[in-house]
């Protein structure tokens, strides 16, 4: 029987190099901490307990990370990994396996891990790349018959021991009472004075216990970030590998090069996505869903044959069935598009429904409305939904018309199958089936003259 598994999560460095008041671990990557990436991979390997070790003076990580299940280990001192391991293993129970991540590598994935996990040895196993340039990387040693003799970091290697090319990824997994005989004997005799954690392969091989490594497919994808530039290329893989599986499902990307994603996407068929095209949160994009160049979508869900054109921003926002948004479109949480509607050119919509085959072609805020089926809204109509304080509904029931630069101050419902017309500013309700407009009368001034500049 296999023991209970806890993952400790080393997530207590300053990250300098990055330059910013924010902890390392909560810069971002497809939009969220690298942290919160770690603990969705480690999530994945249901465990029995998830422990991140975090530094006291940073709070925020703690604060911006919240999840159930997590125990957090305080370091307040920074005095090297093996030392921040230390402070989580008074929670870690005596029978349990320890594996240990990081909190700045984003792109690990759960199935290397379980490479790990399900590797058939005892002792102390750690995960290893190949990399054909291992500058800045501990050195993996090894004896004749191929055991981890121990790990050497980069600025107290050898010349010789430089140029090996296996190197360690930091991942290490043993059994807590292997693991924490060996931790205890950590020393700091190093450049750094620090009790660094690869030195528990080099005292685990003095006291005979078995030591081995597993390499990963790919070392890409254990890259972590120390600054700006590591950072921005964690971005790039992450959103190639979001671009590839988007494609392997269908997804037609004009150029994954120039395109964005930074959350979960669910896609149908024959989806296209142009460029330039960033998709934050939840979205879900039905069969046959098209985006044109330039949009942002967060957190929505497009139905099947729903079509986005340019520089369209759509927000918190779902269609029920195929309609039509954009260019230059503004598309606010609560909104919903039913089938056959349209959202037109520098339209807003907010916390409205727009019903069936109804349309808003173009320089119209419609705001906090309930729009019937059949509706054709003029250009230059907005729905005054603000009195300063509170907000208020505007409902246009079906097969009305409104004429352009018309303004409905809310609360006010227009009745079906009225017209409203041009210019009108419509301050109460307008009775179904009839004309309403107020316009004062059009008067010509004989003989104007225009004023001259003196």
């Amino acid at each position: 029987m296999r023991k209970p598994l806890h993952i400790i999560i080393l997530a207590a460095g300053a990250g300098t190099r990055m330059k910013s008041r924010l902890p390392k671990v909560l810069q971002t990557v497809g939009g969220s901490p690298l942290l919160a990436h770690v603990l969705d991979t480690a999530s994945r390997l249901d465990p029995a307990g998830i422990h991140v070790v975090f530094n006291p003076a940073a709070p925020e990580v703690c604060e911006a990370c919240q999840r159930p299940a997590i125990t957090w280990a305080e370091q307040t001192e920074q005095l090297g990994t093996g030392h921040a391991v230390q402070q989580a293993m008074p929670g870690v129970p005596a029978d349990a396996e320890v594996l240990v991540l990081y909190g700045d590598i984003p792109l690990l994935e759960a199935r290397v891990l379980k490479k790990l996990l399900d590797a058939r040895t005892v002792g102390l196993k750690v995960l290893t790349m190949n990399l054909p340039d291992p500058t800045g990387y501990g050195r993996i040693l090894r004896d004749e018959g191929g055991a981890i003799t121990g790990i050497v970091e980069e600025r107290d290697a050898s010349e010789v021991q430089k140029t090996i090319t296996e190197v360690n990824s930091g991942i290490i997994l043993a059994a807590r009472p292997v693991l924490m005989s060996c931790l205890e004997d950590l020393g700091s005799e190093n450049s750094q004075s620090e009790y660094y954690l690869t030195d528990v392969f080099s005292i685990a091989h003095a006291k005979g216990i078995q030591t081995t490594g597993v390499t990963a497919p790919v070392a890409a994808d254990l890259a972590g970030a120390n600054d700006r530039i590591q950072l921005a290329a964690l971005e790039r893989r992450y959103r190639m590998k979001k671009s590839t599986e988007l494609m392997r499902a269908g997804v037609q990307l004009v150029d994954p090069g120039r395109f964005d994603i930074r959350g979960e996407v669910k896609v149908g068929s024959d989806v296209y996505i142009d460029i330039n095209v960033i998709l934050e949160g939840d979205i879900s994009l039905g069969d046959g869903v098209r985006i044109g160049p330039g949009c942002v979508l967060k957190n929505c869900q497009l139905a099947a044959g729903t079509r986005v054109h340019a520089y369209s921003v759509l927000e918190g926002m779902r269609s029920l069935g195929a309609c039509d948004i954009g260019p230059f479109a503004r598309v606010r949480p609560g909104t919903v598009l039913e089938a056959g509607s349209k959202v037109g050119n520098f339209v807003e919509v907010k916390n409205t429904s727009l019903g069936k085959n109804s349309k808003a072609s173009h320089l119209s805020y419609l705001g906090d409305s309930s729009i019937g089926e059949r509706v054709n809204i003029g250009a230059g109509t907005i729905t005054c939904n603000y009195d300063g304080v509170n907000k208020h509904r505007t409902v246009i029931e079906d097969d009305v018309f409104i004429g352009s630069d018309t303004q409905l101050v809310a609360p006010v419902t227009v009745g079906k199958g009225a017209d409203i017309g041009a210019g009108s500013t419509v301050t109460r309700d307008a009775p179904a089936g009839e004309l309403t407009l107020s316009r004062s009368e059009q008067v010509t001034i004989p003989g104007w003259k225009r004023p001259v500049k003196k």
